[in-house]
This record gives C-alpha cells, sequence and structure tokens, in this order.
C-alpha cells in the first residue's frame, strides 16, 4: 500500500480527539506547529495503554528522536488509550493498512496467530532473565516468524506489560488448593480459562471495564493483572489481598503492516526500527522500577502482600495435564523451544 501522507491523514486526525502528534511534550500530548513543508511520511501508530504507562512514553521519545534523525521526513502520529477502538478493532487496522503501526499483548495476538500466546503458559517463566532471554532469542523468533505469515511484521525486542498477580477479596494464595472454587475473573481467552479450571477454581469472563463492579458486587471475588493495572483501575478498593503469584508474564508485540513498511525507504525502515527496538530496552527497564515501587504503594492503600512458592502451583498444573495439552496445541518445535529456557514442564 502506499505510505499515508500528512495530506490524506487530515481528515482522520480531524476526527479523533487527544491524538498524541510526535514533535511535542515529554507526553506527547499536542499538536504539531505549522510548517512550511510536510513530512515525506506521516505515519499512524496506535497502542492501548494510558498516556502515563511507560510504553507511550518511550515510543512518544522514539518517534521523536525517528523524526529528528530523518531531519523531518517521518512523521509518526501516536494515538494512545484505544482511541481508535479495541484490540481487535485495531488489529484489523494495522492489518489493512490502515494504520502502519500497533503495539498488541501476545496472549490477544492469539486469535490471529495462536502461538503469540505462549508467553503466558502458566508458572512457565521463573524470572525475568528467562523471559528475555526466551523473547528476544529463539522463542521470540520463532513467533515473529508465525506472525510475518499474516502480513504483519513484529519487531525484535518485546514491550514488557510485566507479570500478573493474583487479587482476592476473601483470602491470599499460598497453595494451589487456594484456587479450588475461586470466583475469579479472567479475560477472554481459553489460555486462561484453562488454568485456572485446573486449579479447581471457577473462572468467569468479563471485560476489564466491568471488572470493578463484578467485584464490588460480588460476582467475582478475585481477579488477576498486572500490579500497574490493579493500581490504575483502583482494585484496592474492592480487594484486600494481593497475592504475587507471576502466574503468567506479558509483553506487547511492536507490530507493523508488513505492505507499508517495506514500502518505505531502507534508511527510513534502519532508522524506526532502531529507535523503537531501544525504546522497548528502556521501557523494560522502567516497567521494572514501576512494579518495584508498586509493591509499597499498595501497601500503604490497604492490601495484605504475600510472595507463594511458585514450585507447587507448576506441579499442580503439569500432574492436571496443563502443560501436556498446551504443548499439543502449540506443536513440538514451540514447546521445545520454551522448554529450552524455562526447563521441562510436561
Amino acid at each position: 500500500m502506499t505510505v499515508i501522507t500528512r495530506r490524506t491523514f487530515v481528515g482522520t486526525a480531524a476526527s479523533v480527539i487527544g491524538a498524541s502528534v510526535v514533535g511535542t511534550s515529554a507526553v506527547g500530548v499536542g499538536l504539531w506547529p505549522r510548517r512550511a513543508r510536510a513530512a515525506d511520511f506521516s505515519l499512524k501508530y496506535a497502542h492501548n495503554v494510558a498516556t502515563s504507562h511507560p510504553l507511550h512514553l518511550r515510543t512518544v521519545e522514539a518517534a521523536e528522536k525517528i523524526n529528528a534523525e530523518t531531519k523531518g521526513r517521518v512523521e509518526i502520529k501516536i494515538f494512545p488509550s484505544s482511541q481508535l477502538g479495541g484490540d481487535t478493532d485495531m488489529l484489523s487496522q494495522v492489518r489493512s493498512g490502515a494504520l502502519e503501526f500497533f503495539t498488541l499483548s501476545g496472549l490477544i495476538l492469539s486469535t490471529l496467530v495462536p502461538v503469540a500466546s505462549i508467553n503466558g503458559i502458566g508458572f512457565a517463566f521463573k524470572d525475568y532473565g528467562e523471559v528475555w532471554k526466551a523473547m528476544d532469542g529463539d522463542l521470540g523468533n520463532h513467533v515473529r516468524t508465525a506472525i510475518g505469515k499474516v502480513g504483519l511484521i513484529a519487531f525484535d525486542k518485546m514491550f514488557d506489560n510485566g507479570y500478573r498477580q493474583t487479587t482476592t477479596s476473601t483470602k491470599p494464595i499460598q497453595t494451589p488448593d487456594d484456587f479450588k472454587g475461586l470466583k475469579i475473573r479472567v479475560p477472554v481467552s481459553p489460555l486462561w480459562t484453562s488454568m485456572f479450571k485446573d486449579f479447581g477454581a471457577s473462572p468467569t469472563s468479563i471485560n476489564f471495564a466491568e471488572v470493578y463492579s463484578a467485584l464490588q458486587t460480588k460476582v467475582v471475588e478475585a481477579q488477576e493483572n498486572p500490579l500497574a493495572i490493579i493500581n490504575t483501575g483502583k482494585l484496592y478498593e474492592v480487594q484486600k489481598y494481593v497475592s504475587m503469584t507471576n502466574h503468567m508474564w506479558d509483553g506487547f508485540h511492536f507490530l507493523a503492516n508488513a505492505r507499508a513498511f517495506k514500502a518505505l525507504p531502507e534508511d527510513v525502515r534502519e532508522v524506526v526500527t532502531r529507535n523503537f527496538n531501544a525504546a522497548a530496552l528502556l521501557e523494560r527497564e522502567d516497567v521494572r522500577k514501576l512494579n518495584d515501587g508498586l509493591v509499597d504503594d499498595l501497601k500503604g492503600k490497604g492490601l495484605a502482600i504475600n510472595s507463594p512458592d511458585p514450585a507447587p502451583f507448576r506441579a499442580a498444573l503439569k500432574q492436571a495435564g496443563f502443560y501436556a495439552e498446551w504443548r499439543d496445541k502449540y506443536g513440538k518445535e514451540a514447546w521445545d523451544l520454551l522448554e529450552r529456557q524455562v526447563g521441562a514442564l510436561t
């Protein structure tokens, strides 16, 4: 497809309120000053996190660097906070070329590329060292190759979304048995439902916008999310415990429409790729620091926090056949690459 220029983008930009247009303040919110000459390439990038999130801040910085390095030839307009629709809407847009770039969780991308959710296998990654060796290495390359088969390009470095933790209103999660009979909210995803059912819990799929009220009215008594989401969603108001289960790791793939990206000059592609990959590395450190601070912050807001031993949870999933089931779904090659980093699961 033809790369969208400033002129062809005007109608879309006018209809979207609050788009972050790169080249302004540190948070990237504002409008470009009028210039005598438009950029040669005006590209659109969307994501689903708040403007305060490290992913937004670092991608704004990257886009500003790209504009500077290309001497104004490349302008990237950023649409944060799901302004262009939900994740599935924006995934369709980047596939069609209406968007050039989009960051998306591998767990959600799995609706299109099934193996993309392999990073979320329950209790697989013991720590970030294992995560990045796998996702920056052979397992990540395997997933990126699969993504390439659906008309998308996934950049080499994933952004961090974080380990997911469990919150409850009734009791802390200390052992796998504590999940038995627990009414827990999960996203709409077979991987989540499968894991919590194998623990004997009662998982219920609820959109995140309804999670607070579902917890408040006791429709469910528990949920799971990274600490940043627990904090920004004010779930501490309707939960009593945070158990640092680290049961899933999730990250964001930086995706590009393959036709649009390949249509850019080679030197532009190099500048764009290098800067967004560098932004991902910086964002990972930002998220680590953010999570370290959030533990104390959430304690100060009244939540009791505990850190259970992950080994019994992994053993329980193995006994329930969870790992064998998902090994068969992902295929031997992908599973072998996962186990090469985390050790035998089945």
